[in-house]
């Protein structure tokens, strides 16, 4: 299996599995978040977040166009936007527009491990916003797979705590 093959199976599995949670949540719900703690995302922001977690970075690798404004001098890139703190980020208003959103991101996922190739996908190397680090883009796409796959499992955990009937099935899109 080469890259191209992997991280479009991966893509696959783990856009199949966020939609089928998706569907679970219920629209009472999007400003629930955990009693305990803090700086903890409400579900309407968690899925808000979703349709960016992955496609949207993949083609920030590809292209190095980020959409987001250049540091100001002496300032860490992206310092303040990458990690603002929960209560600034935005929140989803439906859960169908999120759905949307998901498969819009999908889409643009696949298209840019298309267009990276198996040989840019294994040879290219970038470095993220966050970390100066060049890798390869393959490497890089993965990780961002894995991005969405950790707001998946905390989408999953999100509705385990408020007391749905999920299971590991629906971890996996089963």
């Amino acid at each position: 299996m080469n890259w191209t093959e992997m991280l479009t199976c991966e893509v696959e599995s783990v856009y199949h599995a966020t939609e089928g949670l998706l569907k679970l949540v219920k629209k009472d719900t999007l400003g629930w978040k955990p009693a305990t703690g803090s700086n903890w995302m409400t579900v309407g922001q968690l899925i808000a977040h979703l349709p960016t977690a992955c496609g949207f970075c993949m083609n920030g690798f590809l292209t190095g166009e980020w959409g987001m404004p250049e540091p100001k001098p002496g300032e860490a890139p992206c310092e303040d936007s990458m990690l603002p703190p929960a209560e600034k980020m935005p929140s989803a208003k439906t859960v169908a527009s999120v759905v949307k959103a998901l498969a819009a991101d999908k889409a643009l996922a696949l298209s840019c491990i298309q267009k990276a190739g198996e040989k840019g996908l294994s040879s290219k190397k970038v470095s993220a916003p966050w970390d100066p680090t060049p890798k390869t883009l393959g490497v890089q796409f993965l990780h961002m797979i894995g991005h969405l796959n950790t707001h998946k499992a905390q989408l999953f955990y999100y509705l385990k705590l408020q007391g749905l009937p999920v299971h590991t099935g629906h971890m996996w899109g089963m």
